[in-house]
């Protein structure tokens, strides 16, 4: 396995290490791709046939699908596993209406075994921890990968230690507790809490961020499952929230994978979302600009997108590029809005991921999608993240709340 930076900057790859960033430009380090000699047919054949298997590994939505993965350990009984993956892709009935369009299908990451997406990633990286021979695993979180990163470290017989903001859902900050973590209240916002993390990480502790390409090479997974769940039938458009965009960064990668492989003949366009109030990456999109600025004072109720410094904005950016997408932003009313609908047709998810379905509808509002074309939408995290956001008066009352709390009002 060989380390780079994402942005090749020249740096001599033996100064890298690969959970923290580049030492000469502060881009994110990634792997070298590396990719199985068979061919496509055989592949599917494989990944189905390993779905009647009972053995750990193959029960597991990301670790089925191996070829893909960095070869971090010969033996399959050192994967850390919680049978994450597997996640459901629905037909939406209300929420197909609510967009204007005729084929909107659902992915919801959020029934992993921790309530979010983080869990396809988090079970290469623990996985690669442990391996190492780390004792201690951190990372900086809104909620999500704390949650995740105590429970596989739990599972791996680590210390997991957190870092959170002032603002983080309480049912989440419960999460990570429940599994033992070690918490770490760091005053501002997730931008604060990773510069924090960072500067207090010594060489032996192992960062579990999303700048972590062994989370990357986890979380490409999902897309990959939703390709064969389609029948390997690509859709027009894949529409996901973006906060640290570690997830969009993760579909290009598949994406990248899966072409090079001839497991599908095009690309669909990726669209994504982020609230009105915590949209660097969309400002950057906008305008053009060749660098992000961050944002300094980030605000929405959907505070798993809460971020104003995302680290993987370039590999995100590469993804729009690369897919003909697009990025845009849409208002915490809108978020609130798309979450009741999503609700009305059984599927519950926290606010965050509701501004995957806002996306989708305003962009076919604007005609970047057709009512025709087929769209998936990837829902993040579950609804009992925030237990206590459940209809728009109730997401205007936490922002307010959250709002005096940081402000100290």
């Amino acid at each position: 396995m060989r380390l780079q930076c994402s942005e090749p900057c020249g740096v001599d790859p033996s100064l890298l290490r690969e959970d923290r960033v580049c030492v000469a430009c502060g881009a994110p380090v990634e792997l070298e791709a590396e990719r199985p000699a068979a061919s496509a047919e055989d592949l599917r054949e494989l990944w189905r046939r390993r779905r009647a298997s009972l053995a750990p590994a193959d029960c597991s939505g990301v670790w089925r699908f191996r070829e893909l993965l960095p070869p971090i350990t010969p033996a399959l009984d050192e994967v850390v596993t919680l049978g994450e993956g597997n996640t459901p892709v629905l037909r939406g009935g209300a929420t197909a209406r609510y967009a204007g369009l005729a084929d909107l299908r659902i992915k919801h990451l959020g029934w992993n075994p921790t309530g979010s997406f983080k869990d396809t990633g988090m079970t290469v990286a623990v996985t690669r921890a442990a391996v190492r021979g780390a004792s201690i695993v951190a990372c900086a979180s809104t909620g999500n990968t704390a949650a995740s990163m105590a429970a596989y470290a739990a599972r791996a017989g680590l210390t997991a230690r957190v870092y959170l903001p002032r603002s983080v859902a309480a049912a989440k900050v419960a999460q990570a507790e429940a599994y033992g973590a070690e918490l770490v209240r760091v005053g501002g916002s997730f931008d604060d809490a990773l510069v924090g993390m960072l500067g207090k990480a010594d060489p032996s502790t192992y960062v579990l961020n999303s700048l972590n390409p062994f989370r990357v090479a986890g979380q490409k997974t999902f897309l990959v499952e939703l390709m064969e769940q389609l029948g390997w039938q690509v859709p027009d458009v894949i529409v996901l929230p973006g906060g640290n965009l570690g997830n969009l960064s993760a579909c290009g990668a598949a994406l990248d994978d899966l072409m090079a492989l001839g497991l599908i003949d095009r690309l669909p366009r990726m669209a994504v979302v982020q609230a009105e109030g915590a949209n660097p990456f969309v400002r950057m999109w906008r305008s053009g600009a060749e660098r992000l600025s961050p944002l300094a004072d980030p605000r929405t109720i959907a505070s798993a997108i809460r971020i104003g410094a995302p680290v993987s904005w370039r590999r995100a950016a590469r993804t729009l590029r690369a897919t003909a997408g697009t990025a845009l932003d849409v208002g915490d009313g809108a978020i609130a809005e798309a979450r009741r609908v999503i609700g009305h047709d059984g599927i519950g998810c926290e606010l965050g991921s509701a501004a995957a379905l806002a996306g989708a509808r305003a962009l076919r509002q604007a005609g970047w999608i057709d009512e025709h074309e087929r769209v998936v939408c990837l829902l993040t995290g579950h609804l009992l993240k925030e237990p206590g956001t459940g209809d728009s008066d109730a997401a205007e009352s936490a922002v307010d709340a959250r709002v005096g709390v940081e402000t100290g009002c």
